[in-house]
């Protein structure tokens, strides 16, 4: 995956401005901030980058101070560097601890998740993320078959492992995603995850029962029949990376029109996370 880097410059702005406006920045995409000599860098996955919403977003919240802006591309090799540079532990519902492999282990708690943190989306750090694992601790996945798309590393589906999941497959259209998953899952002692580079093509003819996508509204727009076709009567499918206000309706009226009710709803800083089961 490949990251974007917006470069912010500013002679005037205090620390209260920076953080108010890094906080919006998070509600758009941006994952990874860094202080620079000059002001802050603010990251983000390039395919997410929205310049025009960038640009609105900038006109309503940059008041009595002055702001420049430099967008620059980074190289994929030097993510990783960087990456691991700013992942810090989080913990879950106080039950699932999720860390990377250069941090203490903590096997006082009920799940700990091991992440390699390369450049692959899906760390925990996200609000998202944060909310599906959330929504994988209170469900039952006990001998279920768990299809996770747009996996990122993996972390979805080896929660869902090891809550007792018979088989999984993680999908994601980015190589260095599958790459992520084949040594995640290793770390984590998973053995019954299978991944693979795609997208809903890859899944077409198979059976679920349940099914987790923490993609993009459009995406999932796109993806939602496919995903009615492959998913057990009475199965349960959890979506997220979208924003309750903007697009939680329009998921919804979607999903309903494919026999996909709706049953409940996370929100996190306006991104939202929803359950629907299969009638």
């Amino acid at each position: 995956m490949r990251y974007t880097a917006v470069n912010f410059i500013s002679a005037d702005i205090q620390d209260w401005q920076k953080d108010l406006l890094i906080a919006e920045l998070g509600d758009i995409g941006f994952d990874t901030f860094e202080d620079s000599d000059e002001g802050f860098n603010a990251y983000i996955p390039s395919s997410n980058l929205d310049v025009q919403r960038l640009e609105t977003l900038l006109l309503d919240q940059v008041v009595d101070y002055q702001l420049d802006y430099s967008i620059k591309e980074i190289e994929e090799e030097n993510w990783n560097t960087l990456w691991e540079s700013n992942f810090n532990p989080i913990l879950v519902d106080d039950v699932c601890y999720v860390r990377a492999t250069f941090h203490e282990a903590k096997p006082e708690y009920l799940y700990e998740i091991v992440i390699d943190p390369k450049m692959s989306f899906g760390t925990g750090h996200h609000q998202t993320t944060s909310m599906m694992l959330s929504f994988i601790l209170a469900n039952d996945f006990k001998g279920k078959r768990v299809l996770d798309m747009g996996c990122g590393t993996g972390i979805l589906a080896i929660l869902a492992a090891k809550k007792g999941a018979s088989s999984l497959l993680a999908v994601d259209y980015d190589s260095i995603c599958v790459d992520s998953v084949e040594e995640n899952k290793v770390l984590n002692g998973i053995t019954n995850l299978e991944s693979r580079l795609g997208s809903k093509e890859v899944i077409e003819g198979g059976i679920y029962d349940t099914i987790l996508a923490n993609i993009n509204r459009n995406i999932l727009l796109d993806q939602l029949d496919t995903y009615e076709a492959v998913l057990e009567k009475g199965g349960e499918l959890y979506l997220s990376g979208f924003y309750e206000v903007d697009d939680l309706d329009i998921i919804k009226h979607k999903c309903e029109g494919l026999g996909l009710f709706f049953k409940e709803k996370k929100v996190m800083d306006q991104w939202c996370a929803a359950k629907f089961v299969k009638g």
